[in-house]
């Protein structure tokens, strides 16, 4: 981890990855509540918002689109992802090097972990090359911390998602992308497990708007510096509405009903 290493995919210290990984790891069934979103066009589109930080793509989809983009979207390239026609322990295949991903213009990294797993080793070391390859472009390292596998009996317990914040750090993340794990509290000690590294909270599966601001809420109240999100914006009706929310709920710090009527007042 370096200091100010994430600048470039933050803003005031604060970020918002808007996440479109899920047409690899998920597949067509996350675009259904809104198909429109299922042209990557119209999330490069959303990725303009002022709230959005950096857009986490694969490699496909950044060579597609991103240079349409270049001027309105910091580029957060996912190095590695794996299909849910995948039935095995929690593995995730290296698809891109960092050094492809500078080419590419990317202004930081993305890695998936599954501690636990009983590929973590592997994981591990791929993790470091892709980690170095980033130091020598000067690109943040972003790691999606999700300790999963056989030896894992609750991956969604608080100590486990403390642990999976820890582990970032003590691999060399400059940011660690947790899920949400359950209450402020424990947010905040999944917060104070990463020390100096940024700790983002994931979106998460689709809930409603004040839940989900709430959770957002809890979150940066305890110390994390953003969330990473997909699925709770795209999948709704009015995009543009929930980043209008969550960009007053992350930057100004403002309660959920508040952000609600901001994003009300703004549409």
């Amino acid at each position: 981890m370096l200091p100010h290493a994430a600048d470039n995919i933050e803003r005031d210290g604060k970020s918002l990855i808007l996440a479109y990984d899920h047409g690899l790891e998920h597949g067509p069934v996350d675009f259904e509540p809104n198909p429109d979103t299922a042209d990557p066009e119209r999330i490069f589109e959303l990725a303009a918002h002022e709230a959005v930080t950096s857009l986490a793509v694969q490699k496909g989809l950044a060579e597609a689109y991103y240079p349409d983009y270049e001027d309105d979207v910091n580029l957060l390239l996912k190095l590695n992802g794996t299909s849910n026609l995948w039935m095995g322990e929690p593995n995730s295949a290296v698809n891109c090097t960092a050094e492809y991903a500078a080419g590419l213009g990317a202004d930081a990294i993305g890695f998936t972990v599954y501690g636990g797993s009983n590929h973590e080793v592997e994981m591990a070391e791929e993790f470091r090359r892709a980690q170095e390859g980033a130091r020598e472009h000067d690109m943040a390292v972003v790691m999606w911390s999700y300790p999963r596998g056989q030896g894992l009996r609750n991956d969604g317990s608080p100590d486990v998602i403390s642990y999976g914040a820890r582990l970032g750090l003590e691999l060399g993340a400059d940011v660690v992308k947790v899920k949400y794990p359950g209450s402020a509290e424990a947010m905040g000690h999944a917060v104070e497990m990463a020390g100096p590294a940024d700790v983002v909270m994931s979106g998460g599966t689709m809930r409603d708007d004040k839940a989900f601001l709430r959770n957002v809420a809890n979150a940066i109240d305890a110390g994390a510096t953003g969330i990473a999100v997909g699925r709770n914006v795209f999948q709704r009706d009015d995009p543009e509405r929930i980043l209008d929310a969550l960009e007053a709920v992350i930057f100004q710090e403002v309660e959920p009903d508040e952000a609600l009527a901001i994003a009300e007042s703004d549409d």
